[in-house]
C-alpha cells in the first residue's frame, strides 16, 4: 500500500448508490487527502474532513462498514476517520429500512447484505477515487446487525427458523420482545426469499462487534467462513445476552477468530462517544457504566482494527 502524503487529513465524499428498483442508498466515503479538512455536520455527528477532497495515495485497501439496527452510515465515523488517517479508503451506506429515521424493513435483514455488496459495487465502479482502491484488498466491519451482515457477506448461511424456539425460551431478550410487538409469531411469517443468503468473495476478512442473531449460525451454517474473522464481545451487554450471540459465533466458525472481550461494555458502547445533544434525544445508546470510558476504549479498538486490517488485507 502506498503511504497517502498526509496520514492525518481525511477527505469526505456523500454518496448515491444505485439499489435496484428503490430509491438509491445514502452512503459515505473516507479517504486520505492532501487537503486541509473543516469541521462539518455529516448526517448525525460532526467531522472534521475535506469535503471532495482530492484522493491521496493507490493501491489503497478498502474496508466498508455496515451499522446496527437503527444506525446509518456514519454511526461508526470515528472508526471511518482512524482507518482512512492509516492509508485506507472507508465506505459505509444507510441500510434502507434499518436506520433511525426508517425501521419498516427492519425485520427483513436478508435485505443488508445486498446493500453492502453494492455498495462494493459502486466504489468499485462508480466512485470517482475508484482507481485508488486496491481491488483484491477489501475488509468488513459491521455492529450488532451489521455484525450479522458481514458474517453473511463472508459466506455464513443461518437459520433464522432458530429464532422460535430462542424467543419460546427467551421470552424477555430484546429481540423476542421486538418480534412480539410487531406481532410476529413465527418467523416463518416473514417469507423469507429462497436465496437470500449469498457470499461476497471479494471481502478478504471481516471484524464483526456484537453481531446480531449469532445463534442462528450453527458449524454448517459457517463451514464455509475460511477469511479471517475477529470477533468483539462487550461483557456486559444486555442487548443480546451470552452466550448466544459472539460466543456461539465463535464456537460455531471453522477457524478460530480473533477474539476481544471488552470488560464493562454495553452493547451500545461500539458506537461514538456522544456529544450533549445526541446524548439528550438518545440516552440508550449514549450512556455507560460510570467506570467505563467509551473514548478511550474506542481509540484502543480503532488501533486493533487497524493491525488486523494491515494484517490480513496484504
Amino acid at each position: 500500500m502506498a503511504p497517502a502524503a498526509s496520514e492525518s487529513q481525511v477527505g469526505f465524499d456523500e454518496l448515491r448508490i444505485p439499489n435496484d428498483r428503490e430509491p438509491p442508498l445514502i452512503g459515505g466515503v473516507w479517504y486520505p487527502t492532501t487537503d486541509m479538512p473543516r469541521d462539518v455536520r455529516l448526517d448525525t455527528f460532526s467531522q472534521r474532513v475535506a469535503l471532495k477532497g482530492v484522493v491521496s495515495g493507490r493501491q489503497l485497501p478498502l474496508v466498508v462498514l455496515s451499522h446496527g439496527g437503527a444506525g446509518s452510515y456514519s454511526s461508526h465515523y470515528d472508526t471511518a476517520l482512524a482507518l482512512a488517517r492509516a492509508g485506507f479508503v472507508v465506505a459505509a451506506v444507510s441500510h434502507a429500512g434499518d436506520t433511525y429515521d426508517d425501521q419498516s424493513k427492519v425485520l427483513m435483514p436478508w435485505r443488508r447484505p445486498v446493500q453492502l455488496s453494492r455498495l462494493i459495487d459502486y466504489m468499485l465502479s462508480s466512485w470517482r477515487g475508484r482507481s485508488a482502491i486496491d481491488t483484491n484488498r477489501i475488509g468488513a466491519y459491521g455492529f450488532s446487525n451489521g455484525g450479522f451482515t458481514v458474517l453473511v457477506e463472508a459466506g455464513g448461511v443461518p437459520d433464522l427458523m432458530k429464532i422460535d424456539p430462542y424467543c419460546a425460551s427467551n421470552p424477555t431478550h430484546d429481540l423476542c420482545t421486538a418480534l412480539a410487538k410487531a406481532g410476529i409469531k413465527s418467523v416463518s411469517m416473514l417469507h423469507i426469499p429462497a436465496d437470500a443468503w449469498k457470499a461476497d468473495h471479494r471481502i478478504k476478512a471481516i471484524v464483526a462487534a456484537a453481531p446480531a442473531f449469532g445463534f442462528t449460525f450453527d458449524r454448517n451454517g459457517l463451514a464455509s467462513v475460511h477469511i479471517p474473522v475477529m470477533l468483539w464481545h462487550a461483557a456486559e451487554d444486555q442487548h443480546q445476552p451470552g452466550p448466544w450471540y459472539e460466543d456461539w459465533v465463535r464456537g460455531a466458525l471453522p477457524v478460530a477468530p480473533q477474539y476481544r472481550v471488552e470488560a464493562g461494555a454495553g452493547h451500545y458502547a461500539f458506537l461514538p462517544p456522544c456529544d450533549s445533544r445526541l446524548l439528550k434525544s438518545a440516552p440508550t445508546i449514549c450512556t455507560d457504566a460510570p467506570s467505563f470510558d467509551r473514548a478511550d476504549f474506542h481509540s484502543r479498538q480503532n488501533a486493533e482494527l487497524i493491525h488486523f486490517f494491515q494484517a490480513n488485507l496484504r
